[in-house]
């Protein structure tokens, strides 16, 4: 498979946040007004999203919150491929990632013009690595405790921090040490992917020891997740917008690189007014 051509680095040094959008092509997503009716619903809220701030559109066919279960490949190619197609004829070179723990979709997706791949079991699959490896696109790499169906059962660790940082080091160092460049690759600590709330506090704290010895990007995903919920009592994800600015806002101020959100206008006006202040 030829490498692609158009990478582009993950790290955004001091210019706070970038916005990646998630668009869902699922019909059980979490927050139920990000899911898409149809590939025509999502391919034109994607080109919202872009012209409201996105930088990345993150395309996911499977739900992985919580309990989820796992759908077959074949129904999770046919829910993203239309739609990443549909978003390359509209838009010239569309920076699309695939948010997937499937190699043969994330093979397909970036034959339809997707240039990233958002990997929400960190790569666990060999196969996955290879191809990254293989097509030199930039990766995100994610943290996540067992499954979406039992993580969130009873997740313990002796040190989430240090665990949590390990891991994610360890398949980053193994794609620089075969030739990825590390700016093509950024971190995700797998906010509520088998965390307690204090878990997921202590590694948004962390964030300088989970950049590492490569100083690798960051990216959050804390977007309406029941995190937020905890923090402020709202059970109801549609109620979690204002505490979801609250975070993006503390990354900001911390140069995080990415923030993984459902809302693109207002996090693009917040972060927009707070860079004009800084």
């Amino acid at each position: 498979m030829p490498k692609t051509s158009r990478p582009f680095s993950l790290r955004r040094e001091a210019h706070g946040p970038g916005i990646m959008g998630i668009l869902n092509a699922t019909p059980d997503s979490f927050h139920s007004p990000s899911r898409q009716a149809t590939v025509d619903e999502a391919i034109s809220n994607g080109i919202s999203m872009i012209e409201n701030g996105s930088q990345i559109i993150d395309i996911g066919g499977e739900s992985t919150r919580p309990g989820s279960e796992p759908v077959t490949i074949r129904e999770e190619i046919q829910r993203v491929i239309p739609i990443i197609q549909g978003l390359c004829d509209q838009i010239d070179n569309p920076q699309i990632s695939i948010d997937t723990r499937n190699v043969e979709v994330a093979r397909k997706a970036i034959q339809a013009g997707a240039s990233m791949i958002n990997d929400v079991s960190g790569l666990r699959d060999s196969a996955m690595k290879k191809l990254v490896l293989d097509t030199g696109v930039p990766v995100c790499i994610m943290h996540m405790l067992g499954d979406p169906k039992t993580m969130q059962s009873n997740p313990i660790y002796s040190n989430v921090v240090e665990e949590v940082c390990a891991e994610l080091h360890q398949k980053a160092s193994e794609l620089i040490d075969a030739g990825h460049p590390s700016e093509l690759i950024c971190l995700d600590p797998g906010i509520g992917f088998g965390k307690t709330l204090e878990h997921n506090i202590e590694l948004l704290k962390a964030h300088e020891t989970l950049r590492g010895e490569h100083n690798l990007a960051i990216l959050w995903g804390v977007s309406r997740k029941s995190m937020i919920g905890q923090i402020t009592g709202h059970e109801q994800s549609e109620d979690r917008l204002y505490g979801t600015l609250g975070v993006a806002a503390y990354a900001q101020q911390q140069n995080i690189d990415w923030l993984r959100v459902h809302d693109v206008q207002a996090h693009t006006d917040l972060l927009s007014v707070m860079r004009k202040m800084d």
